[in-house]
Order: structure tokens, then sequence, then C-alpha cells
């Protein structure tokens, strides 16, 4: 859609909050999110945390869908969370993700309703509390200046083409619809959709406008983990996810640049921040193995214990064509 008919086009807006264990920080996430002049329908979609998210949830407006913890997953339960809302654009939101300005939603939607692109994401920043690496990741992934990627970058970024976080994500519900939705995974679901999209010729639009305050301290073992999962999900989908380039050119330009950033600001932090990097990346290589071995292996080292049934890997590989 594009010229005049693109502007007057109001479309409907949903927005999917993930939650498990999130009623003390639910209001300052959902409060900027229901105070929008889009009016959007939100959903609070809950892993039986049972410690009040739900019913908040419910008090501040929201709709609210409650699942069993052993049945979630990244992709599916988004996927039927964005049928359930049928608007016209999605967001997806981690309720620990907080606007920094009252209009960060609208930002955020705009490229997909001007017709611009089929996803949006918003620049994430780190807390004012937080440690140096933490700042310093946000830093790297998401920068000032705003941009639309299409395939045709590839050969300019390599893998970070189809970055993207479902921390704060828009998306077109036409464009989802098209590629068959969000696939089962055990992570990264917004980066497979990326990369489908990108195939059949789509957009992605990075706002750095639409800001959103997320962050988390920086523990070896969350890094590990992460890390892994990553890996797991890499190797999985790697017709798709490896397809533009490996990961390791993107994370040698993040060694260095940490390592200058640590130097000027902290430089007796150096030794934390090359072990922290040491473990992201053995949790990588690690993941990228475990690929090809049993489920009750991966369980261990995994951050996403719930996963490792005995149908949600199968499912995944099943998905991914492996």
């Amino acid at each position: 859609m594009s010229g005049t008919s693109a502007r007057r086009w109001s479309p409907s807006v949903g927005v999917v909050v993930i939650t498990y264990r999130a009623r003390a920080i639910l209001e300052r996430c959902l409060a900027p999110v229901m105070a929008s002049p889009l009016r959007p329908e939100v959903l609070v979609v809950n892993s039986s945390s049972n410690d009040g998210t739900v019913e908040l949830a419910r008090a501040l407006g929201a709709r609210t869908w409650v699942i069993p913890r052993r049945s979630f997953n990244h992709g599916l339960t988004r996927e039927a969370a964005r049928r359930k809302l049928a608007t016209d654009i999605v967001v997806m939101l981690t309720p620990d993700c907080f606007a920094r300005s009252p209009d960060f939603l609208e930002r955020l939607v705009e490229p997909i309703a001007n017709g611009r692109a089929e996803v949006a994401y918003a620049r994430q920043v780190a807390a004012a509390d937080a440690d140096i690496l933490a700042r310093f990741g946000r830093a790297f992934c998401y920068p000032e200046r705003s941009e639309i990627r299409s395939a045709a970058d590839a050969a300019r970024l390599g893998s970070a083409v189809h970055f993207c976080s479902n921390a704060c994500a828009a998306w077109s519900n036409h464009a989802l619809d098209r590629i068959g939705g969000f696939k089962p995974t055990l992570v990264s679901e917004e980066t497979i959709a990326v990369c489908e999209l990108l195939e059949a010729g789509g957009r992605i639009a990075y706002v750095a406008e639409a800001v959103v305050e997320h962050s988390h301290p920086t523990r070896l073992l969350d890094s590990f983990r992460r890390q892994f999962d990553i890996g797991w999900t890499r190797e999985t989908w790697r017709h798709l996810l490896l397809a533009r380039g490996a990961d390791e050119a993107r994370g040698i330009a993040y060694t260095r640049g940490l390592v200058r950033a640590v130097l000027a600001e902290a430089p007796h932090l150096l030794p934390w921040a090359l072990l922290d990097t040491a473990v992201r990346l053995l949790g990588y290589r690690t993941g990228r193995l475990a690929a090809h071995l049993p489920a009750g292996f991966a369980r261990r080292l995994s951050g996403q214990d719930f996963f490792w049934g005995e149908e949600a890997p199968s499912l995944v590989r099943a998905a991914a064509g492996r």
C-alpha cells in the first residue's frame, strides 16, 4: 500500500503481552499502551503464574488468556495470541519493556500503517542503573538511527539484516498470514519470521524514535543459557537463520566494540567482560552441537526448561524440515 491510500488507512492495532510472574512490573508496561490514542486491544497471556498478574491485567482493562506453563512456546503461543486478536497490526511486547515516551506505540506502528514495512521493532535502551555490558549490548544492537531493510541489504549487513526483537515489535497480520505465522521454536520466533518475510520480498523497519527501556543484569549462567538457546535454534533453522552468513562476524564486531567501551569507561572490568564474552561463545557453540543430541542433555543447559518435553523439540525440527 502506498501514496494517498496508505496515509488514509487507519489499521486496527492489537498488543500481545507475554507474562509469567509479572505483577510487579505490569502496570508500568501497560500504562502507556492503554493510554494510546490508537486505542489498541490488549491481550495479556499468562503461563499460569498465579501471582496476581491476570487479576491486575483485567483491572487495567486488558483481555487475558491463561495457558499451562508446560504448553508455552515462543512461536506457537504468540501465533495463537495474534490470531485471537485478529487486528490489522499486532504488537508483541514483554512486560519488562517500559516506554520512554507516551507516543511510542504510534511511532512503532507507523511504518506498517504507511505501507513501508511488514514488521517494525523498537529501539531498546538499558535502565539507568544497568551495568556496562548491558548498556553496550543495547547500544550495539539498537543504534540511534532508524532504517528500513530488505533482502538486498544482506550483502552489506550479513546476518544482521534479519535482526529483530519481539520484546517490542509490531507486525502486519496480513504479512504473517502469508508466511504461515510464527513457527514453533525454542527462541527467535521473530528472527525466523523476518527471514521468511525478507525472502518473500518484505521489509523490516527499525524505529529508533520508538524507545523502550529493556535490559537485564549480566550474569554468566544467564549469558550461557541465552546463547545456548540461540545456538540450538540457529542450527535447527540453519537454512533460514544462517543462509545470509554466520553469526561469528557480528560477534567479532561486538567483542571489539565492547573492549573499546570497557577500556574507555571501566578498564578494571575488562577481565569480567572478556569472561562473559567467552561464556556466551561457549553457550552458542554448545547449543549448535546440542541440536544433534538428546533433549535430556539440552534441558540441563537451556534457559527454557519447560520446552524440553517429548513433543516440542521434534515439533520444531519438523517445522524446520530437519
